[in-house]
């Protein structure tokens, strides 16, 4: 399994001094950030798309498989991001059957979009976290492991396990964390996110911090059950953390990078 680094220029020098050692690196679609990064190692590009808005014709497919060709990047991921705003007096918070269906069903039709221009096999989507407290305000439905499922299950796409995100939606709903995870669609797994878990001013779980002593055991539980054959077995590991601009500019750490980045690159050609 590969390994592959959110871009930030902290991690580049780390990578031109020798610190560390990465396969690729991350980066949105940008091109002045997609042309810095490829100075270092070569770049795959985590695209921003969301199944859930409805697309409506909404995407320019050509830029994004122009981008996909010159980065040699394996998937289009979509997020499965439905907010309320999309399903109007929808409850962010429902579990009417009827909502769960409407938003199961926007999320397969947005899916079928990319399948029909890339293919199955080389769209995946993936999990988002769901707290109803927060700024990222997805529906309920989104979260929901049999909805996550359904939507893998019927566009025959691949699915990307962010791990983090994972867990928020776990703890949100009340569930055990593992007893989440393993109800994730991993038998068609195709690319694993990692990062650490804290509690940001306002109180709420949050993603892209350092990972923690209580955040590794979950990796390595992902991990198990990769070498196990329960799961499908990934292309890639990738740990985001770090980057640019002000969501991730306070986050981008040297220290934290140089300390994880070896033992997860470690993990992830362990694979």
């Amino acid at each position: 399994m590969k390994f592959v680094l959110n871009y930030s220029p902290q991690a580049a020098d780390l990578l031109q001094s020798g610190t560390i050692d990465i396969d690729r690196f991350k980066c949105p679609p940008w091109p002045d950030m997609i042309a810095a990064a490829s100075a270092y190692r070569p770049v795959y590009i985590h695209f921003d798309l969301k199944a859930g808005p409805g697309l409506n014709g909404s995407v320019d497919w050509d830029t994004l498989a122009a981008l996909r060709t010159q980065t040699n990047t394996p998937y289009v991921n979509l997020h499965l991001a439905p907010k309320p705003e999309h399903f109007i007096g929808m409850p962010i918070t429902t579990t009417d059957p009827a909502h769960i269906a409407a938003v199961t069903g926007r999320m397969i039709e947005d899916v079928e979009q990319a399948v029909e221009r890339f293919g199955a096999d080389r769209v995946i989507v993936e999990n988002v976290p769901y707290d109803p407290g927060t700024d990222f305000r997805v529906v309920r439905p989104a979260a929901l492991p049999e909805v996550i499922r359904r939507v893998v299950e019927e566009t025959g796409a691949g699915f990307l396990l962010d791990i983090s995100h994972a867990r928020i939606s776990a703890r949100s709903l009340g569930m055990d964390e593992y007893a989440y995870l393993e109800q994730m669609p991993c038998e068609r797994l195709c690319e694993l996110h990692m990062t650490g878990l804290g509690y940001n001013r306002q109180g709420h779980l949050t993603d892209h911090l350092p990972i923690t002593e209580q955040d590794w055991p979950f990796l390595e539980w992902v991990l198990a059950r990769i070498r196990s054959g329960l799961w499908a077995h990934p292309w890639a590991l990738a740990f985001e953390y770090g980057g640019i601009g002000p969501i991730f500019e306070w986050r981008s750490e040297s220290s934290v990078i140089a300390a994880q980045v070896p033992r997860l690159y470690a993990l992830a050609h362990s694979v």
